[in-house]
């Protein structure tokens, strides 16, 4: 079979579509400049490979001959990948968003050829169905809508470019946004908890993660302006956990969590795994049991790592991989994760398919409407109620069902596995590196803090070199491409992790590392003029942008990532406070007031920003335990108990205070008592300077409860 120039793509996404019909260009000036040489208007395909319906436009569409000519005739075609583009994607949604009032991918645009849009939508169908237009009529219309009316068409184009650009235009800050404005969000999200599902709002449930964690943050404080909103932000967040772990958007017996539900109970997902969602929920379970110390959240939180340690990560060189699709083929839709009672039958006993039915809601009519046999593993009666119908004791119920998971386990592995794309995301790899140091000190786990240093190391040496961080630290399939400059959240997000390493390991190098990444981040995102970031770095000295790559966004939105300028803001509230620089505050103070006028509008699709807010607000409290003995782990734990955004841990070695970001240089070293202290010891800092060493954990908790 003949293959189109995507065969010598680096994408794995890409190089999925080499074998079509349809003459694909990459995104780049050479697609550009041909339809201006030939005058024709740019096809522009924007999905992912890990995107079912994806898959689906492409076979119904671009794999059928008569459509391809017709794009081949009419069309210059471009496909991106989403997440190796995102600068691409979320200009272009927008630009959708704005045309047809939504987004989502697969993403249909139709370009001028200087690249910007005229017309989109999402899926097209391949003839007319259910209200939509097929594709081939859709194309055949802006075909022809391009060559003869061709002033409206740039006139729509215009006002499409010029509506991004107003959207991008954040006025009404205010000065010095405060706790109130803290408030304001987490109300916004308790107003939107299902008390009876978990979760926010209804059909389709994403687990937004931000709004999580900044619940957890909040439930652990006892002095509010509202008594109450402490109570209800543990229930919503605990609730929340509870039923998304019970739920079919977890996977039973692998570990890890799905991208999001279709319906409101948790039940059936869209089941292609993310790397960023399996992090920022990692999270999530081990803040809730730092705090709450519910046993069911580290156990969760260690079935993620379990996941992600044997599918999404590269044991030996270190890093992790970006996603794991959602079915094997446009024929499994969900059958690999998906089971039916004769197929739980064939690998069990009687006694274990009895426990494992009746706890994974195993029945004769599923979930699944392509299929109403196939059931998606959830959790609807308790092990205890189980263990009494089948006369066991809890205990051993408990032995029959673990049994039963590692059996249909090692059955699904003998299913064909659906695709897990290799490639390694430098900022991806930043929220994945911190989840797993905060994992690793909080419950334990050394082999996980070593995995999150090795993968850290390899981001800085790979993705780093003279023009800074590059987006891609390698292919999945091992293809080379042009380099793509990081983003403003690869940088936020790898500096912060790299701050994570140092407070974890107390070697100075990752520090360092953390100031020469800020150092780029405010040099090449930061908007002197009107405060806040951009996403991307400006245009070089006579570099020409294409299409709407001309507008430099700030993004605040989490989507579902946290949102750039509230991760940049929280890296430098944390450099700030080790290194002194004022004008980090002030930049970081300048970030949030330049959104504090519009962000209680997002309510709980700004939750990360509700967290950086909440971080300055508090103030940085800093624990640092000094010692590398049994003291020390222990002072160590008790530091970690109670999640709080605004509190460090660092773990130092007396020979490392020679060492030290220069904040701490000039004061822990030089306490009363440090020197002559025998053993490890423990030090609380804040902004009002540091206490009296302690070497006892009570008083450690005690002096943490008064801080905090």
């Amino acid at each position: 079979m003949q293959e189109n120039t995507l065969a010598n793509a680096a994408s794995a996404y890409l190089r999925s579509a080499k074998h079509q019909p349809v003459k694909w260009h990459e995104w780049g000036e050479e697609a550009f400049a041909r339809a201006k040489a030939e005058d024709k208007p740019v096809l522009l395909d924007i999905g992912a490979v890990w995107c079912h319906w994806c898959h689906v436009m492409d076979r119904e569409s671009y794999e059928n001959p008569g459509t391809a000519e017709l794009i081949n005739e009419h069309f210059i075609a471009v496909k991106v990948d989403r997440d190796e583009r995102p600068d691409v994607d979320t200009r272009y949604q927008a630009a959708v968003a704005a045309i047809s009032g939504q987004g989502g991918w697969p993403l249909t645009a139709f370009l001028t050829p200087d690249g910007k849009p005229f017309f989109g939508g999402t899926y097209f169908p391949p003839e007319d169905r259910h209200g939509r237009p097929g594709l081939p009529r859709v194309l055949l219309t802006m075909a022809e809508a391009f060559h003869t009316k061709r002033d409206e068409v740039d006139d729509s184009a215009g006002s499409v470019i010029a509506a991004i650009e107003h959207n991008e235009s954040f006025m009404g800050g205010s000065a010095n946004p405060g706790p109130e404005l803290v408030g304001k969000i987490v109300s916004a999200a308790l107003k939107q908890f299902d008390s009876r599902s978990g979760g926010f709002g209804s059909q389709p449930k994403f687990p937004h993660s931000g709004a999580i964690d900044l619940l957890l943050d909040v439930a652990s404080r006892g002095s509010l302006p509202d008594p109450e909103m402490a109570a209800q932000s543990r229930r919503a967040a605990l609730v929340t956990l509870e039923k998304m772990s019970k739920g079919g958007i977890y996977d039973h017996l692998a570990g890890g969590f799905h991208r999001y539900s279709v319906d409101e109970n948790w039940i059936v997902p869209h089941f292609e795994k993310m790397a960023y969602d399996n992090s920022e929920l990692l999270r999530n379970y081990v803040h809730a049991f730092q705090s709450f110390v519910e046993p069911a959240c580290a156990r969760v939180a260690k079935e993620i790592i379990g996941w992600m340690d044997e599918w999404l990560s590269d044991r030996e060189r270190g890093g992790f991989y970006s996603s794991q699709d959602a079915d094997f083929s446009l024929d499994d839709d969900g059958d690999y994760f998906t089971w039916t009672v004769d197929e739980a039958h064939a690998v069990l006993t009687t006694q274990e398919f009895a426990v494992a039915s009746a706890f994974y809601d195993i029945g004769e009519i599923g979930d699944m409407h392509h299929n109403t046999a196939k059931n998606v593993l959830h959790v609807r009666v308790a092990l205890e109620s189980i263990a009494k119908a089948n006369g066991l004791s809890v205990d051993e119920a408990h032995a029959v069902l673990l049994s039963a998971k590692a059996k249909m386990y090692a059955e699904r592995l003998k299913r064909p596995t659906p695709y897990v794309d290799r490639t390694i995301y430098t900022g991806w790899n930043g929220m994945c590196i911190s989840a797993y140091i905060e994992a690793g000190r909080a419950l334990g786990l050394p082999e996980v803090r070593e995995f999150a240093l090795k993968s850290l190391d390899r981001v800085l040496d790979a993705a780093w070199d003279e023009k800074g961080l590059a987006h891609v630290v390698a292919y999945g399939e091992g293809g080379a491409a042009a380099r793509i400059a990081a983003s403003l959240e690869d940088y936020a997000f790898i500096g912060n992790a790299a701050l994570d390493a140092w407070e974890m390991t107390g070697e100075i190098r990752y520090y360092e590392a953390a100031e020469r990444v800020a150092a780029i981040l405010v040099e090449r995102f930061y908007d002197s003029v009107g405060g806040a970031f951009f996403d991307t770095e400006a245009a070089a000295e006579g570099e020409a942008r294409i299409g709407a790559l001309v507008i430099r966004r700030k993004p605040l939105q989490d989507s579902p990532t946290p949102a750039g300028n509230s991760v940049a803001a929280r890296l430098l509230l944390r450099l700030h406070a080790l290194n002194g620089r004022e004008d980090y505050a002030a930049k970081a103070l300048e970030t949030l007031e330049t959104f504090s006028g519009i962000v209680e509008h997002f309510g709980l699709y700004a939750a990360s920003y509700g967290i950086a807010l909440q971080s300055m607000v508090q103030g940085p409290v800093q624990v640092c335990v000094i010692g590398d003995d049994e003291t020390a782990r222990g002072l160590e734990a008790a530091a970690l108990a109670r999640y709080a955004v605004n509190k460090s841990v660092i773990r130092l070695c007396r020979d490392q205070l020679e060492k030290l970001p220069p904040e701490l240089s000039e004061t822990l070293p030089h306490l009363p008592g440090l020197k002559d202290a025998e053993g490890s010891i423990a030090v609380i800092c804040t902004a009002k300077g540091c206490l009296p060493p302690v070497n006892g954990v009570d008083e450690l908790v005690e002096a943490l409860n008064q801080a905090l």
